[in-house]
């Protein structure tokens, strides 16, 4: 759409910026749209040059790094030289004495509760909805609908198939059986349940017996004697027990019991970023709508499904009767995040007094803070007046200090007491990893959460060291000294300031959707590396990781890290070049034939539809969760491989093509779905995702930002 403007002092806001702004932001608030824009205007022009300012720095460092790669080319590197170079640029900071985090008034499900983590892509309400409610998803319908549980003879089919049920009842029982034993039999045995005394009674026939950690039983609902729901708790997480006489289940349960309840996502990022597209103040406003709606309890999705209109809103909190005959209510939702944009995006919804766009991140910064206002007086989310932002993209600790200084000014403007705003730190920059100790004391009043983000954070290992020679194979990058030392370093630093019990320290998607079985058996991992919370794809994901965090308690496992010893410095500053690259033809070919793939798959969407997360088949056709950071290692890789001569561009112009076609199949289906095959000269799809590798070393960190935004707004533009 095209955008127009109104004059709000020194700035140019676009009109349906400006009209949700003053109508519906700031609308049953204190705070007056004239004082808001006063203060904003004021605020944004003091901090802009500074946002500029830092971006050149990073530009100018990583030309520094560049010219002293070239002058080395071909020497060994010398670590302690490299080290010296790094500190001599302002690359690395001194490290100050040891310190605790000060956080304050932040959610026990920051805290104490450990959980899955879902992020969902805030422009889209009902996913939105779906992933706040997803705090209470059912065991049962998480086990049937996927590979957890075997294929039965009528798995396809959508009649119930009451094979498959025995098998999730029975699944059911032995995770109960494991986590909530009780004295005398099993599970399996039982016939019923009652409420006695203040505990649970479980029956079977005539014999009762009871749990073994009685004090793991908290409440229920109904009659005492034949209770409609049990609810237990272990590792600080809930479960429930339902029983439903109408339901499938119950019909085949000796005990009725027709499902499992399990406390899931516990935490929720609402993503204005990586997987968004979200190019100007149209897509910004929809952004924006929704986090208020959340924020305001009001959200609504409604949608036609099998000729019926549905509606998503958010769910109540629930009630039970305590142990001790007493009212008791659990928080009925994940507790949300917003994750604003990096400092490096500008956006075109407002122009600055001297024409240029306004830094995106310091837009999100008040608008998304503003929002939380209707929170604070409800507190339907957070319970202790606090608004959690997630922060990424930030290099280094004057990048992290400079949004200390950010949310200062946004609570002055709005009348917010000091550190209101907690902020998260993605550790996905090789600048902020290096600094990491540094970056956390720069917020250790606001900050809630580190998290390594692995995908983004390998782009810039290859981006900043571009000169340093080819890259190794991307499936290499898993096994290589510095990502082990990354994600050791991040809980180890995160461990030394504190942060158990007190903050978030988080682990990487899971990125197979489709794949639950695969992740019930290796996500795990990310447990027994000290993450207390680890992010998942969808709300049934996060009800198949939550089984993790009754099978471990993961602030025992932290407790047991600190006296591991620490990463080193000198392994996570290891590039990943390869020694000999003697790759063959079609080991090269096939390298950059699956990157191009997912590349291409991804783009497509992202430019002509304006998707930006989605499942994108791969070359095997097994469905991968795709965004900006898996495009950025992508093209950058090749990007790398191309600059060092490993292959041509057009060797990669030739497989782009190949794989254009193939992605076109792959997306048949789709009515909305824009050919690339068919004019590949005039495909911005195409020409956009040749220009992410062919100008991949020109790009600001790597970042695929940039171009995407730059050619979305010119298919915008030609639709309008």
């Amino acid at each position: 759409m095209t955008n127009t403007y109104k004059n709000i002092g020194n700035l140019k806001v676009s009109e349906i910026l400006a009209d949700f702004v003053n109508k519906e932001l700031l609308e049953g608030t204190n705070l007056k749209p004239e004082k808001f824009w006063e203060g904003f205007d004021k605020v944004i022009h003091e901090l802009a040059p500074k946002n500029k300012e830092l971006i050149n720095i990073r530009e100018d460092i990583q030309n520094k790094i560049n010219d002293w790669h070239k002058a080395n080319k071909g020497n060994e590197i010398n670590l302690e030289n490299y080290k010296k170079f790094l500190k001599d640029i302002g690359y690395l900071k001194e490290e100050g004495p040891d310190f605790k985090i000060e956080t304050k008034n932040v959610d026990k499900e920051i805290t104490s509760v450990a959980g899955p983590q879902l992020v969902v892509p805030i422009m889209n309400a009902r996913y939105a909805l779906n992933a706040a409610n997803a705090r209470w998803m059912s065991l049962y319908d998480s086990l049937y609908g996927t590979d957890v549980i075997e294929e039965s003879e009528d798995s396809t089919s959508q009649r119930y198939d009451p094979e498959r049920g025995e098998l999730v009842i029975k699944y059911g029982r032995e995770f109960l059986d494991k986590y909530f034993p009780l004295n005398d039999f099993s599970w399996k045995k039982i016939t019923g349940t009652a409420i006695q005394d203040g505990e649970l009674k479980v029956l079977k026939g005539i014999d009762v017996t009871t749990l073994k950690e009685t004090n793991k039983f908290i409440g229920h609902r109904g009659e005492a004697d034949n209770p409609s729901a049990i609810i237990l708790k272990n590792n600080n997480l809930h479960i429930e027990i339902l029983k439903n006489p109408r339901a499938f289940s119950a019909q085949q349960d000796h005990a009725g019991i027709s499902d499992i309840i399990l406390e899931s996502a516990i935490s929720t990022i609402c993503d204005n970023e990586d997987s968004v597209a979200a190019v100007d103040a149209e897509d910004k406003v929809l952004c924006y709508r929704n986090w208020l709606g959340l924020m305001k309890g009001d959200l609504v999705s409604r949608f036609e499904k099998e000729g019926k209109t549905l509606e998503r809103k958010l769910n109540p909190n629930r009630s039970y009767i305590s142990k001790d005959g007493k009212g008791l209510k659990l928080h009925g939702r994940s507790l949300l995040l917003v994750r604003n944009v990096g400092h490096l995006m500008t956006n075109p919804s407002i122009l600055l007094k001297d024409g240029s766009e306004i830094p995106e991140g310091l837009m999100d910064a008040f608008i998304t803070t503003a929002a939380a206002l209707h929170d604070f007086k409800r507190k339907g989310n957070s319970r202790t007046g606090s608004i959690y932002i997630v922060k990424p993209k930030m290099h280094g600790p004057d990048e992290t200090a400079f949004t200390d200084e950010i949310f200062t000014k946004v609570e002055e403007v709005l009348g917010l007491e000091k550190y209101t705003c907690k902020i998260g730190i993605m550790d996905e920059e090789r600048r902020t990893s290096s600094n990491l100790k540094e970056c956390i004391r720069s917020l250790k009043n606001r900050v809630f959460f580190i998290n390594t983000g692995f995908l983004d954070r390998t782009g810039d290992e290859m981006h900043t060291s571009m000169e340093a020679g080819p890259m190794i194979k991307k499936g290499d990058m898993k096994s290589s000294k510095w990502i082990q030392a990354y994600e050791n370093n991040n809980v180890d630093i995160g461990l030394s300031c504190g942060f158990s019990g007190k903050a978030q320290i988080g682990k990487g998607m899971w990125a197979m959707p489709d794949k639950m079985k695969d992740m019930l058996e290796q996500k795990t991992g990310h447990l027994k590396a000290g993450a207390n919370c680890a992010w998942v794809p969808s709300p049934t994901a996060a009800a198949i990781h939550a089984l993790h965090y009754h099978e471990i308690d993961i602030f025992n496992v932290q407790k047991e890290l600190t006296k591991r010893q620490k990463a080193k410095l000198d392994d996570l500053l290891t590039i990943p070049v390869a020694d000999r690259p003697n790759w063959s033809v079609d080991e090269i070919n096939q390298e950059i034939s699956n990157s191009a793939q997912t590349l291409l798959g991804y783009v497509v969407r992202w430019v002509d539809q304006g998707v930006g997360c989605s499942k994108v088949p791969d070359i095997n056709n097994i469905g991968l969760m795709e965004d900006r950071a898996t495009l950025r290692i992508s093209s950058q890789h090749i990007a790398n491989w191309i600059h060092h001569g490993i292959t041509t561009k057009i060797q990669v112009t030739e497989i782009m093509k190949e794989m254009a076609k193939v992605v076109d199949e792959q997306n048949k289906n789709d009515p909305k779905y824009i050919k690339m095959s068919e004019n590949f000269d005039n495909s911005i799809a195409f020409k956009t995702a040749c220009d992410l590798i062919f100008k991949g070393t020109k790009q600001p960190s790597g970042y695929t930002e940039p171009l995407l935004h730059q050619n979305r707004l010119e298919i915008k533009s030609n639709l309008n």
